[in-house]
C-alpha cells in the first residue's frame, strides 16, 4: 500500500493528554481503525489507555462524530485532519 492510500492525521487522545501523528489507510472502516488505534495506544501506554468498545472518532474542528460503518475516505477524513479519540 503506497502513501496515496493513506492519510496522516493528528490524533488527539484527551483521556491520557496525548497527541499522535498517524497514517491511516483510507479504505479501512472507521470501526476497525478505532479498534487498531485503541490497541496500539493501549500497548504503548502499558494499559493506561484501556481497551474499550465504546470509543468514537470526532472531528476536532466541528465536532462531527464520524460514522463507524464508513471508511476514512467515505467520512472525508483528509491529510492533516485533527481527530479526537474518546
Amino acid at each position: 500500500m503506497d502513501n496515496n492510500n493513506k492519510v496522516c492525521v493528528d490524533l488527539i487522545v484527551p483521556s491520557i493528554e496525548e497527541r499522535y501523528n498517524v497514517f491511516i489507510p483510507v479504505g479501512k472502516k472507521t470501526l476497525e481503525v478505532i479498534y487498531l488505534l485503541n490497541k496500539a495506544i493501549s500497548d504503548i501506554t502499558d494499559g493506561a489507555f484501556a481497551m474499550s468498545d465504546k470509543l468514537s472518532l470526532i472531528n476536532a474542528e466541528d465536532g462531527t462524530v464520524y460514522d463507524v460503518d464508513n471508511t476514512f475516505l467515505e467520512n472525508k477524513i483528509l491529510n492533516g485532519a485533527k481527530i479526537i479519540l474518546i
